[in-house]
């Protein structure tokens, strides 16, 4: 054991070591190159750096390039490289870090350096010398730990098709590991030889592109074919013609797809926040027969219950009553334990919405059951109120939302984004609709429910309640709305209009689908948001509601009741 012990220690020193004498010669080659006099011979030095990945080559060239390396020459006329750090002191002044030792510059006396930036000269850079150095600081990027970052710089430097980074494309392929900076390597080689003068390896390079489905490629292979046809169309052999008319086929297929594929994944979670929406809204239109204009409102204010708690969570908020701005100091919470804020505000939004859903219903719908025009008015009146009294208390503007860590970004499968927030909202939408599926056909609630949807009257003869199912029914609609506006928080805005942009389509969900009919509800949200995604980017975002609103019109007029029509004798009450 004490054996063991020895040979680590031995072995980490050793590790150690060889990292302190590499950044040593990195430094020193650093140092070299900023006082070379000869230009040409500096910017070779300059792209040499480009095979030394470490941090410090990357610090030193940024802070050339932005004119923040300087020279301090001492007594005996010797020159030292430094940079200044960034901590100020009260005179305005910053210690001078040496290039060639990463520490301090001292005096004879041993007492460290200090400068203000106003009285150094920088180290002087040429437009050529600056362009190399982006171009070296390009390179590097192909070292950066994050793979996506990796993949960024990749294709940044395929863009210019120069040959000269071919062999670092080829070095870095023999390294890399990671799927996605291996296809970008792979990708930015073809697209490099794209632009050589041999066909034999221009045409192997569309081959490539072709194969490889790259989307980055398709717009050189288009300027080639165009170049090709147009610019010189005797320079090339029919062969290779066809060979690019079809990688370029192949290609536009492949991205036609993907769009569809993207597109019909936007539509989905689209349709999981109207199908929370309109479920709510299916139910109590379905059990009282009352238009809710304000539901899309109910929705808002669980989007606003979000906010608060992201607010609270973070750095506080502000807000006015009766005109007076008062502010609400956060916990100042971090990481982790701040993106924990949306798994609280789920539920509270709808415990908050299911309030303000019983005092609607208290307050103004039970006076008004069988007068559904009364109905429809008192609760648009509702809805006017509840936006006003957002904008008075938060402002008219939208709020900022920030998603939790675990909801941001995304990942790529054949080239189509699948974002994190929009597959949460999915999954979201299926627990709350086996939820509501399991209350209303395994609980003595939904029996209820639905022995009041069936026939009002004859369940109050056998001791249904049926005003306190309405009461429950309505808050619990409304609490569903309240959790797919905190939902929606994650994938648009948060304003005090954004119930309006809603609530027609949750209308024609409902109508659609049949009133009251959980089914149907499911199969209108799910072709009402993939067919508003599909039309958008063909008709626009107006005329394609336009469009799907006439749609089912038609279909009403064929088929008055919906797709799935509930069994009931009478929804009167």
């Amino acid at each position: 054991m004490r054996f063991l012990t020895i040979l680590i220690f031995i072995f980490a020193l050793s590790s150690a070591t060889a990292v302190e004498t590499t950044t040593a010669r990195v430094r020193e080659q650093l140092v070299k190159t900023l006082l070379t006099e000869d230009a040409g011979e500096q910017s070779r030095m300059i792209q040499s750096l480009a095979t030394e990945p470490y941090p410090v080559v990357a610090q030193v060239l940024n802070a050339w390039r932005q004119g923040s390396v300087f020279l301090h020459e001492r007594p005996d006329q010797s020159k030292t490289p430094f940079l200044l750090d960034s901590v100020v002191d009260a005179q305005g002044k910053s210690k001078s870090i040496s290039i060639v030792t990463g520490n301090s510059l001292t005096n004879e006396t041993g007492q460290a350096l200090s400068f203000a930036p106003n009285d150094l000269t920088p180290l002087d850079t040429s437009s050529k010398l600056r362009k190399a150095i982006k171009t070296t600081l390009d390179l590097l990027g192909m070292a950066n730990p994050n793979p996506k970052m990796r993949r960024a710089a990749i294709l940044k430097l395929a863009m210019d098709q120069n040959a000269d980074f071919l062999p670092f494309f080829e070095s870095a392929l023999g390294r890399e590991k990671q799927k996605e900076p291996m296809k970008a390597l792979q990708e930015a080689i073809a697209i490099t030889q794209l632009a050589s003068q041999d066909a034999a390896v221009r045409d192997a390079a569309v081959t490539r592109l072709g194969t490889m489905n790259s989307i980055e490629g398709i717009s050189f292979l288009k300027q080639l074919y165009e170049a090709a046809t147009k610019t010189a169309p005797g320079a090339w052999k029919p062969a290779s013609l066809a060979n690019l008319r079809e990688s370029i086929r192949k290609i536009d297929n492949y991205a036609w797809w993907g769009t569809m594929a993207g597109t019909f994944f936007r539509g989905l979670s689209l349709s999981a926040v109207l199908l929370v929406i309109a479920l709510g809204l299916a139910i109590t239109f379905g059990l009282m027969g009352v238009i809710n204009m304000a539901h899309g409102e109910i929705m808002m204010i669980g989007a606003y219950t979000a906010y608060v708690i992201q607010s609270l969570f973070g750095n506080g908020f502000a807000f006015s009553i009766f005109g007076k701005t008062m502010t609400v100091s956060g916990w100042h919470l971090k990481g982790a334990s701040l993106d924990s804020y949306f798994l609280v505000a789920l539920p509270a939004s709808f415990v908050i919405c299911g309030l303000v859903g019983l005092l609607l219903e208290r307050g103004v719908i039970r006076f008004l059951y069988s007068r559904p025009l009364e109905s429809l008015l008192a609760t648009w009146g509702v809805s006017l109120v509840l936006q006003q009294f957002i904008r008075g208390t938060f402002g008219p503007a939208n709020v900022q939302m920030n998603s939790p860590g675990f909801l941001s970004g995304s990942f790529a499968w054949y080239d189509v984004l699948f974002a994190f927030n929009r597959l949460f909202v999915l999954g979201f939408a299926v627990f709350v609709v086996l939820l509501t599926y399991l209350l209303l056909t395994k609980t003595s609630w939904g029996l209820q429910v639905r022995a009041v949807m069936q026939n009002r009257r004859m369940a109050s003869c056998v001791g249904v309640r049926t005003e306190k199912i309405n009461m429950m029914t309505f808050a619990f609609g409304c609490g569903l709305a309240g959790m797919a506006g905190a939902c929606l928080s994650q994938i648009g805005n948060v304003g005090p209009s954004m119930g309006q942009s809603y609530i027609v389509d949750c209308f024609m969900i409902v109508t659609v689908g049949g009133v009251g009919n959980l089914v149907g509800t499911i199969t209108a949200a799910l072709g009402v948001g993939v067919i508003d995604q599909i039309l958008q980017p063909f008709l626009g975002a107006v005329l394609g509601k336009i469009v799907l609103l006439g749609a089912i019109i038609l279909f009403l007029q064929w088929r008055p009741a919906g797709l799935f029509v509930t069994k009931s004798r009478g929804l009167e009450g």
